[in-house]
């Protein structure tokens, strides 16, 4: 019963959008990083807010899963990577941006050259 009713749910965003499933997939992984970002307070250089969408991800696949009653692993992989893409990079880059300027020998607090 969840699984149909959040299968009519997508397929009445997707329609009443007119956006391609890949271009929701990589919309909604940013909102949810924004979101989780707001909500849990945490910088989005920390896991939590990835967390956040990876679990969200593993949600959405599993009820495609429960809804079609079979993996269809094309459609899951490129959904997965669409909607986590961008919030790894973010996160990644925030996270390695310190130690990058570290090892270049840039001050981040004052921004200088050591």
């Amino acid at each position: 019963m969840i699984p149909a009713q959040y299968h009519r749910l997508i397929d009445w965003i997707g329609d009443g959008t007119g956006l391609p499933d890949t271009l929701l997939h990589i919309h909604a992984g940013m909102v949810l990083l924004m979101l989780a970002r707001l909500v849990t307070r945490r910088s989005l250089g920390s896991f939590v807010p990835l967390s956040v969408v990876v679990v969200a991800e593993a949600a959405n696949e599993l009820l495609d899963r429960l809804h079609f009653h079979a993996w269809r692993w094309p459609d899951t992989i490129a959904d997965v990577i669409n909607t986590l893409l961008w919030p790894t990079v973010i996160c990644l880059g925030i996270r390695l941006r310190p130690m990058l300027t570290h090892t270049a020998g840039v001050d981040p607090a004052t921004k200088t050259t050591h």
